[in-house]
């Protein structure tokens, strides 16, 4: 390496093997590249973050909510159902005797 002095005292430094164009654009291009992947992972992450907010969101929304009774969204279904069924409720004669395994 040469150096050199200017008139203001200021070392001027210049280098004995200097780089071609072709080497330039390949640092230059392998700079631009880690740069265009460095902002894709961030930009990933934040899309990330943020569909995991909104659906944080959504889901305390959910559970806030007040859950509506199958009756009263459907009431016709609901009638129908139980107009199918018969009304008497079975019971169970305690003469019947039970058996008993010893």
């Amino acid at each position: 390496m040469a150096a050199t002095t200017t008139e203001a005292g200021k070392f001027n430094v210049t280098s004995a093997t200097s780089k071609t164009p072709e080497q330039m654009l390949y640092q230059s291009s392998g700079a631009i590249v880690a740069a265009i992947v460095i902002v894709i992972i961030i930009l990933f992450t934040l899309v990330v973050v943020v569909l995991k907010h909104c659906n944080r969101q959504n889901r305390i929304r959910r559970e806030l909510a007040p859950k509506a009774s199958k009756q009263a969204s459907n009431p016709f279904a609901q009638s129908s159902i139980a107009g199918s069924r018969p009304t008497s409720l079975v019971s169970i004669s305690s003469n019947i005797p039970l058996e008993r395994k010893y």
